[in-house]
């Protein structure tokens, strides 16, 4: 077998010859990791798991290093440092180089081994993960603890789904079956449900186990076709259901020696198609055993009682087994050398009877000799019973006393005789050969009641009076007291219990079972007679001390008395910490050797010899005080001493690790100079290379750039052509819809013309309409003046003459003035009309300009306008017309008025000339006459000149309105014709 160190090393071989594994253990190499610090210890390794490939295998140890082991290239490399225990491994099967680890701190990574990067980190369990269940496609993945089981997207690395239980049932796995989609859940009350993958529905129940078979399921198993599901718990009986049908269809019970049932695992075979009948069975005693489930017979078995193992992986194509043993070490079987023996042809048909030997035996002379060996592997028959063998004692052989015989072919007088010779037991053996001395009964059943009972109130603070640097230490120190607590209530008052317990727990701190045995075995054998006097210390122990001391050194023991120094001072203290502050490790196991070889008593020897050799330090000793100083001072020197050897062998080792270092380096400095050599012909071969690269890239670079250029020019061209065609279409549309919009603007003329023209004779007419009632008008009044002058026909020439050339001359002068006011008037209302239509017309023409879509809008613009002042200029006719009515009422109030005055001048006129009864007579035609007729005929010139004005401005507007017009078209069509000969221009 060979073994290799990985000791600091992060890369490496895994074996250094070719592995020839024998038939007998089929361990191809065993891998321990030692370090050289200060104190050499142990890295143990606490979990495994094989690839899918089944050549490739990771294996993490509690200090958080994860080592590849590649077995088909014999190779191993430490891939990551977590810095924490892993509690479980897995690789991710849909990315081959990813691997999933549960770490202490509840929480689950991803690394990938090849770059040696975190790829996700998931966090959601609040307790210790034990369990990673990879489904077969890879993109999903189960991690289970006591209390969650959650359903993890590998893709995404996010949580899908999370199954929560109550604490008091409890969860035992959570896993995928093989080849299907269905998740296999199992829980502590022996309840097992079927989960579909996707919906999480659930498929089916298992019945409940028969009552009969009294087992709780701990550990399951499933064959790669995923049909047969295995379980097994604290029993040596083993369930086998059929998942297609959901029945127990067998239940095999293991040898004896099994009690309870640790792991299964199937072993797979190439030529099965996944109906696995291997089954592989870890017991308590850490011995791995493979039986067929359809004999029933015990095919191989790993693992020894020297050599247990604490967990077994197999590989996919079951090809190596790797265990983890119970020393922290890891082993690679060869299921081929295993299997060696099974698959042998079977002996031959003929066999050839011997004649017997000529001399007789005598039946005294018969020896039989039973070697502990490996099981015998007869070939497959038709049988499925297990063989047995029975060994009876021959009553007439003589045997010693029972009490020399141990089990498994242990004797201890040789023991004594071997121990005598060596002094101590040797270290590869001293475990096994103190289990059978003590013939300790290794009940896991008692044991785990005990330890289901939790923590004993009295050692709920231990890490207050006893403060431990390691966690795990302290864990199982305060389980195993609480244990020896629970199972005697008189040792949760034993103040000096964690002294005598602290040794052997520190010793068996991996297996808590044999630690808690063996304090019990030794309380039991060496210490059964210290309780007599509790809670004091054992008088009558201490008692049979001094008589042995005083047998042996009266002299010491007399400066004991003198002194005042008891046996509770000299004796006590090693007693009860057996030893373990007075002397080192090595000799503390050498004076246990020798403790649990001889008879109780031997231990109370121990202490009487313990004093006689300190018997010249001790008789210095004149005060009480100086004792216990003593005892203080002995233990300083002997840690002095302890500290001491192991600075002279630091000092050694970095002495050796120097010399080895410089060697180191001259062979690197070596090394460096001649790959600097290399790397500088390899970096001039490189520049050589870069330039003729270079020169290379730039030539093709340049065709490269005249290529695009040359492309370049051949798309302008085409954009050219493309553009000029363009533009060629654009200009003969341009042209046609000129020509549509020349056409709509004779149309819209011709119609503006028309309404125009109807616009013109609807005023016309209007105007003739207001002619004729003016005519009519004017009659009236010259009806009215031709009345008033037939009145005034009688007055007097002369008068009438002078007041009517006077008052004719009074009202031409105001009639004119009237007329000047009434011009300058209109005058000034014509000009601000024209100045602004004017301006309107030149916002018109600047709009025209602008835009030529426009052209209509402005005319409709101008026509509402027009409109508006077609409007205003109504509205002015009608004010018009109201101020003439006004004046009208005027002028008949002035005539009416004048008439009156005139009447009453010609009345006082005759009255002065003539009689006063012709006075009235002449009233009557007066003066007036000749004022109505001139005021009516002022009227008539008056309102001829507003007529005259109004169709003179009305004649003014239309020929200004045409102008306009016409201009407009001008310009429309000049704008027209310049942009049919402008060419468009190309866009940039």
């Amino acid at each position: 077998m060979q073994s290799t160190d990985l000791g600091n090393k992060e890369s490496g071989k895994i074996w250094h010859r070719k592995p020839s594994p024998a038939a007998r253990d089929g361990i191809i190499v065993n891998i321990v990791h030692n370090t050289s610090d200060y104190l050499p210890k142990v890295l143990r390794f606490l979990n495994v798991a094989f690839d899918s490939t089944g050549d490739c295998l990771i294996a993490g140890d509690h200090q958080g290093n994860i080592y590849v082991f590649d077995l088909s290239g014999n190779r191993f490399n430490l891939v990551q440092r977590t810095a924490q225990a892993c509690t479980a491994l897995a690789f991710n099967l849909r990315r081959k180089s990813e691997f999933l680890v549960a770490l202490a701190d509840y929480s689950i990574k991803c690394f990938d081994t090849v770059t040696r990067e975190l790829v996700s980190w998931m966090r959601g369990h609040e307790s210790s993960v034990f369990s990673i269940s990879v489904h077969a496609s890879g993109k999903y993945a189960i991690t289970t603890s006591s209390d969650t089981a959650q359903l993890w997207d590998l893709d995404t690395f996010q949580r899908k789904r999370k199954l929560n239980i109550l604490q008091s049932v409890g969860i035992q796995k959570v896993f995928f079956l093989p080849l299907s989609n269905t998740i296999l859940s199992c829980f502590k009350d022996n309840s097992i449900f079927a989960w579909e993958c996707d919906t999480l529905i659930c498929k089916y129940q298992l019945p409940a186990p028969p009552e009969s078979s009294n087992i709780l399921y701990k550990v399951f198993a499933v064959t790669r076709d995923g049909r047969i599901l295995a379980a097994g718990g604290k029993s040596n009986h083993l369930h086998l259901w059929c998942l297609e049908a959901k029945h127990l269809f067998r239940i095999i019970q293991m040898p004896t020696k099994v009690r309870a049932i640790r792991h299964l695992e199937f072993l797979p075979d190439s030529f099965d198609a996944g109906s696995n009948q291997v089954l592989g069975v870890l017991s308590q005693d850490g011995i791995m055993r493979f039986v067929n489930t359809q004999t029933c017979k015990l095919l191989f078995e790993i693992g020894s009682l020297d050599e247990g193992i604490s967990s077994s992986v197999i590989s996919p194509h079951g090809r190596y087994i790797a265990s983890i043993m119970e020393n922290g070490s890891l082993n690679i079987y060869s299921v081929q050398a295993l299997t060696k023996e099974i698959n042998k042809p079977p002996p031959p048909l003929v066999k050839m009877i011997e004649d017997l030997p000529k001399k007789k035996v005598n039946s005294g002379d018969l020896k039989v000799k039973v070697k502990s060996g490996r099981i015998q592997r007869p070939a497959k028959s038709r049988e499925s019973k297990a063989q047995t063998r029975i060994l009876k004692q021959d009553l007439a052989g003589n045997f010693e006393n029972k009490e020399n015989e141990l089990s498994d072919g242990l004797n201890k007088k040789r023991l004594q005789i071997l121990l005598k010779s060596y002094g101590e037991y040797p270290t590869k053996y001293r475990m096994f050969i103190w289990r059978s001395l003590l013939q300790l009964p290794e009940n896991h059943t008692a044991f785990s009641n005990l330890i289901d009972k939790g923590i004993h109130v009295a050692f709920l603070n231990l890490q207050k009076n006893y403060p431990i640097k390691s966690r795990k230490l302290l864990r199982v120190l305060q389980r195993t007291l609480s244990a020896l607590a629970h199972w005697s209530t008189i040792f949760s008052d034993t103040p000096y219990l964690p002294l005598l317990a602290f040794p052997f727990v520190k010793l068996f701190q991996n297996n808590q079972l044999v630690c808690f045995e063996v304090v019990a075995t030794l309380i039991i054998n060496w210490c059964q007679h210290w309780f007599e006097y509790f809670p004091n210390p054992p008088i009558n122990i201490l008692g049979m001390i001094e008589n042995v001391l005083a047998f042996h050194d009266k002299e010491l023991l007399q400066h004991f008395i003198d002194h005042d120094v008891t046996s509770q001072l000299y004796a006590w203290p090693l007693l009860e910490t057996v030893f373990s502050e007075v002397l080192t490790r090595e000799e503390w196991l050498k004076l246990f050797d020798n403790v649990f070889s001889n008879h109780p008593s031997f231990l109370l020897m121990t202490v009487v010899a313990y004093n006689i050799c300190s018997r010249a330090p001790l008789l210095h000793c004149n005060l009480k005080d100086d004792f216990e100083t003593v005892e203080d001072m002995q233990a300083e020197v002997d840690q002095q001493r302890v500290e001491d050897e192991a600075w002279y062998h630091k000092q050694e080792l970095l002495r050796k690790a120097e010399e080895t270092r410089r060697e180191m380096l001259l062979q690197e400095e070596e090394k460096i100079i001649q790959q600097r050599q290399r790397l500088a012909a390899v970096k001039r071969e490189l520049k050589v290379k870069e330039m003729h690269l270079q020169d290379a890239a730039r030539r093709r670079l340049l065709k490269l750039q005249q290529d695009q250029q040359e492309m370049e020019l051949r798309r302008l061209d085409d954009e050219m052509e493309r553009k000029v065609h363009m533009r060629d279409r654009e200009i003969a549309a341009t042209a046609k819809d000129l020509e549509m919009r020349h056409l709509e603007l004779e149309s819209q003329k011709r119609l503006y013309e028309k309404n125009l023209a109807r616009n013109q004779e609807a005023v016309a007419k209007e105007m003739r309409e207001d002619a004729d009632a003016y005519r009519r008008k004017v009659d009236l009044e010259e009806n009215m003046f031709h009345r008033l002058i037939g009145t005034d026909q009688t007055q007097n020439e002369k008068t009438q003459k002078l007041i009517e050339e006077n008052l004719a001359k009074a009202e031409q002068v105001c009639l004119n003035t009237d007329w000047r006011i009434q011009a300058l008037h209109k005058q000034r209302c014509n000009d601000l009309h024209r100045s602004e239509c004017y301006q309107e017309m030149a916002k018109l023409l600047r709009k025209n300009r602008r835009k030529e879509i426009e052209v209509l809008d402005a005319m409709m613009e101008a026509e509402t306008k027009k409109w508006e002042e077609a409007e205003e200029k109504d509205f002015h006719l009608k004010s018009e017309k109201k101020a003439a009515a006004l004046s009208d009422a005027s002028r008949k109030w002035f005539l009416e008025k004048e008439i009156n005055d005139a009447a009453e001048h010609a009345q006082h006129l005759c009255g002065r000339v003539m009689p006063k009864g012709q006075n009235e007579q002449v009233a009557s035609s007066c003066l007036p006459r000749t004022s109505q007729s001139n005021d009516i005929s002022s009227v008539e010139s008056l309102t001829q000149i507003s007529l005259n004005q109004r169709r003179t401005h009305w004649d003014t507007m239309e020929r200004d309105l045409m102008e306009r017009v016409r201009n407009l078209r001008q310009r429309l069509t000049a704008q027209a014709r310049n942009r049919c000969q402008t060419p468009p221009v190309l866009a940039t």
